[in-house]
């Protein structure tokens, strides 16, 4: 079976990965529990088949290159730069207080200082996969929360690629496996570690330099005439070549990590108006090798951690799960943010993922981490992304009550409420502030037509009061915030929010308390469009079925007429 050890890896591998996380999936949790578990079935510290050994870390490499391409091409320095006075020194001092924490546990199991260092840096940042995962199940991305927690994951990425790349030249002096020796340049520069760092730093500002002046001309050159082509497969072929092409090339030409070298193609690649076909084209792929990463990941975890360091998986999982969620609930306080939006980050950041399982694996290789800190932190991280969900549904029963007391605080704190001119006369009533929502506002704003918004997110009702709205802060689904809004006298009422069921609710006790009230709601599917005019709905609209109606409308009028044969 030699000859056909990759075919068995990848088979045994994709295949158990699917069957545990169909398992993970049935039971509500991360399917990423199911990959790791997948790894430690295929791996050498449990019966039966093991996977190949030398195998494994090289499809895992791939995962990597692919994770970080996809980092890199969802990377938004727009997004980071709207909440980047929260998001910027709330990330940096959140990363320097689990390290600290990381690093206080390490020396209480007798580990050196740098072996403390990359085991705190490890527990410092959250997974993105489950962190995005969960904010878009609850429809929180596009809240002043959710957007955040997104900016605060961006700052911990980077924080994290500049860690991959300082570690290497920082091992010697950190108690690890000093840097090999850099030929000329670092006898010319007196050697050691400083000219090691010197070196690192110079080639990572060269590697920066050639991205910025060549990749930014020369990547969206190729794709553009590739997309020219019509081809969509030999499209797709381009962006995989160049994020790999790039990667492996920035470590040979250039002696960076393959992680550092794809996170720039993605993020070069972002900047063109086809990324986001990139990304579609290529996700199916960066799926299927990111699943190979966990899978190899859990092949490297020792289960028997578990009874044989106890206490310390214990000690790992508490600076995860409270250690890292008190400091960014501080953190978030301490900015004058309310208490929903600290305990949605906090509750966000309370896991670790794929940045730890490299900083570990890079930690390791550099014999700065000792095998058991990888263990530990791979325990720490499956455990953690266990216990996840299980946080996000106390946040889920305690979030509505909490948001609706911040609002009666906020008006409360206002002193009197502004007066609400639009309810008391005739007037529209919108619900949700969504992209959809926002649209509608703009479009009702600049028809001069009398307008009353409601919106649950907080922070988002205030800057809609500050635009000049009149707004109500809570959840529509309660008889009194609708009333509150004047529903009595709404001649129109436009329901924006995307979960249908919320919506149906809404439509059928605004349909009671207001029989002539026209209601026009947002729909997904035609199961959604029978349900909301089940409710009382007017209309309900589908987006394809209003671009397809937008089309016909340019169509020509009538047949034009034939043209005559000769």
């Amino acid at each position: 079976m030699h000859h056909t050890s990759l075919i068995a890896t990848i088979v045994a591998g994709l295949g158990l990965a699917f069957v545990f996380g169909a398992i993970a999936n049935r039971l509500k949790l991360p399917v990423l529990v199911g990959y790791l578990l997948a790894g430690v079935l295929v791996g050498p510290f449990t019966p039966g088949y093991v996977a190949d050994q030398e195998l494994a870390p090289q499809l895992a490499e791939i995962g990597v290159i692919l994770l970080m391409f996809g980092v890199g091409l969802h990377f938004s320095l727009k997004d980071l730069m709207a909440v980047k006075n929260i998001a910027i020194p709330g990330a940096v001092v959140q990363i320097g207080a689990a390290t600290v924490m990381g690093l206080g546990l390490a020396m209480a199991l007798g580990w050196g200082v740098g072996a403390g260092v990359v085991f705190g840096l490890a527990l410092s940042v959250a997974s993105t996969v489950v962190l995005l995962r969960a904010l878009q199940e609850r429809r929180l991305i596009e809240t002043g929360r959710g957007k955040i927690a997104v900016g605060w994951l961006i700052v911990e990425d980077l924080a994290m690629v500049l860690a991959l790349v300082l570690l290497p030249a920082l091992s010697g002096v950190m108690g690890g496996e000093a840097p090999t020796a850099q030929g000329g340049a670092h006898a010319f520069l007196g050697g050691g570690v400083m000219a090691a760092f010197a070196i690192t730093i110079g080639k990572v500002v060269a590697f920066v330099a050639f991205m910025l002046i060549v990749g930014r001309r020369v990547i969206p050159w190729i794709l553009h005439r590739i997309a020219h082509t019509g081809s969509r497969e030999l499209f797709r072929l381009a962006v995989l070549a160049i994020a790999l092409g790039v990667a492996f090339g920035s470590a040979a030409l250039f002696g960076v990590s393959f992680a550092l070298g794809a996170f720039f193609a993605g993020m070069i690649m972002a900047e063109s108006e086809l990324s986001q076909q990139a990304a579609n084209d290529t996700l199916p792929l960066r799926d299927a090798f990111a699943v190979l990463f966990f899978v190899s990941i859990g092949m490297l975890f020792d289960p028997m951690v578990l009874i044989r360091e106890p206490v310390a998986v214990l000690a790992t999982l508490a600076i995860i799960v409270v250690g890292k969620s008190i400091a960014a609930l501080v953190i978030v306080l301490a900015f004058r943010r309310p208490m929903s939006t600290a305990l949605t980050i906090s509750v966000s950041l309370a896991q670790i993922g794929e940045f730890s399982f490299i900083l570990a694996g890079l930690g390791v290789s550099l014999k700065l981490l000792p095998d058991d800190g990888r263990d530990l932190v791979l325990a720490g991280a499956i455990l953690s992304i266990l216990l996840n969900p299980l946080l996000f549904a106390w946040l889920d029963r305690i979030l509505p009550g909490m948001i609706a007391k911040e609002a009666q605080n906020a008006t409360g704190a206002a002193g009197e409420e502004p007066a609400m001119t639009a309810a008391a006369q005739p007037h529209a009533l919108l619900i949700g502030y969504g992209r959809v929502g926002k649209a509608v506002a703009e479009g009702l704003k600049s028809k001069k037509m009398p307008l009353v918004v409601i919106e649950d997110d907080v922070e988002r009702a205030d800057e809609l009061r500050k635009a000049g709205f009149e707004t109500i802060g809570g959840n529509a689904v309660k008889p009194e915030v609708l009333l509150k809004a004047g529903l009595d006298k709404a001649t129109h009422l436009f329901v924006a929010v995307p979960n249908p069921f919320e919506a149906a609710r809404i439509i059928e006790q605004a349909r009671a308390a207001n029989p002539q009230c026209e209601i026009v709601a947002r729909a997904y599917t035609d199961a959604d469009v029978t349900l909301l005019k089940q409710m009382g709905a007017t209309h309900a609209l589908i987006g394809e079925e209003e671009i397809a109606k937008g089309m016909l409308a340019r169509a020509p009028r009538k047949k034009p007429p034939a043209q005559a044969h000769h």
